[in-house]
């Protein structure tokens, strides 16, 4: 199992290849929460995530047999690039096999630091597979994404950096997939005395180490998508399945909207560009995940940033949703003309902003002589948009938010 001095090893052998990435103070976030609330923004390390911490340590320390073999590893995307930076570093020839649904950025990303691509499967444990093929048929150095003791102690180096700048944290929340980071964060702050409270936040959709140790074995759950496919697995492994059993306090999970609020909460508030999993960590904190925190210096995990600008918008516009920041509501009402102009004048009264308007006929459930309409409204949050329909309502308007 990984101790302290392996990940104060790993610190002095990647501490020159890598960025000491900022642990920042959310004047935001502290004052709505009623706590002390600091940022670790692995989003800024290079290559966009914490990965290549692990990745530099691991490969710092392979024979020059094993170089000469070159290294295969599998992953979502951030694993894949923090391998191909450091075999890049090392002059070490590097093959990364990824899912078919991996966001093309990091695709990109991976072939930019000149590693080999091969995209096979729909989902992490399909790419896992064939590269232990494709290693077994090649005789390359298999880097295991997160159930390796270098790439643990790697990413350990994030713990040992947020004790230096805070050494008294309360609660420090880490994103869960394979459980490498946590497993790396949790070993760094419980071997170094502090009596932080570590949480992991795992996706609701995928809870891989969650029920592994509810039910106190490891545990392969259903292949789901999640927006938050850095963390997305459906197997733990027993290296972190058991670093996690003796180090980490609390296990919470995310919803899918949740996560979007939080990607969308970051950009606005604190200019933070951050993907589904490196948002995980703010999520388990603007929905009350975390417990005990009044008056608490809390520390969130950002742990990645890479994510895909085509599906952005998306997210972006279910964050707003989720906060009350966009809704649609729509109003039964008679077909004659005016009415529209009306509830319209209605809606600006209560100071939203109609963004668009949908007039449907033929498709309502509707009785003769009147329509649906929808009406998609910029708001300031649920309250005000309660206050829309209620006043809607009060004018004689059939109205319900969709």
């Amino acid at each position: 199992m990984v101790d302290l001095n392996d990940i104060k090893e790993a610190r002095l052998n990647i501490e020159n290849r890598i960025i000491k990435t900022p642990l920042t103070y959310s004047t935001t976030l502290s004052e709505k929460f009623n706590c002390e609330v600091y940022l670790k923004l692995e989003n800024l390390q290079l290559t966009g995530a914490y990965k290549v911490r692990g990745a530099l340590n691991r490969l710092s320390k392979l024979s020059e047999e094993e170089k000469e073999k070159g290294v295969i590893a599998s992953s979502a995307g951030n694993h894949a690039q923090g391998v191909a930076l450091a075999a890049k570093q090392l002059g070490i020839k590097a093959t990364i096999v990824m899912p078919e649904s991996t966001p093309l950025a990091k695709i990109q990303g991976t072939k930019k630091f000149g590693a080999e691509v091969i995209l096979h499967g729909n989902f992490y444990d399909d790419a896992y597979q064939k590269a232990l093929e494709i290693q077994r048929e090649n005789g390359q150095v298999f880097i295991h994404p997160f159930n390796d003791k270098d790439i643990i102690a790697g990413q350990g180096t994030i713990g040992l950096e947020i004790l230096d700048e805070l050494s008294d944290a309360d609660i420090i929340a880490v994103p869960i997939g394979g459980g490498g980071l946590i497993s790396g964060i949790a070993t760094a702050i419980k071997e170094s005395g502090s009596k932080c409270h570590v949480v992991g936040v795992e996706a609701s959709e995928m809870p891989a180490m969650k029920q592994s140790q509810e039910k106190g074995h490891i545990t392969t759950i259903e292949k789901k998508k999640t927006i938050a496919d850095g963390i997305a697995v459906t197997t733990v492994l027993d290296n972190t399945f058991d670093i996690v059993k003796k180090y980490v306090d609390e296990i919470v999970t995310v919803k899918e909207t949740e996560i979007s609020h939080a990607i969308v909460t970051l950009l606005e508030y604190e200019k933070i560009l951050t993907e589904g999993a490196g948002a995980a960590s703010v999520a388990s904190l603007l929905y009350d995940q975390l417990s005990d925190i009044k008056g608490k210096k809390v520390v969130l995990v950002v742990s990645g940033g890479n994510i895909d600008l085509n599906i952005l918008d998306r997210i972006i516009e279910r964050g707003l949703v989720t906060s009350g920041r966009s809704c649609s509501i729509v109003v039964n009402v008679p077909d004659t003309p005016g009415t529209i102009a009306h509830i319209a004048s209605i809606i600006g009264g209560k100071e939203a902003n109609i963004l668009e308007i949908h007039h449907n006929r033929a498709f309502t459930t509707s009785v003769l002589g009147e329509t649906e309409v929808e009406f998609t409204l910029e708001t300031r949050g649920h309250l005000h948009i309660r206050e829309i329909v209620d006043e809607l309502t009060s004018k004689g308007f059939s109205a319900k938010r969709v």
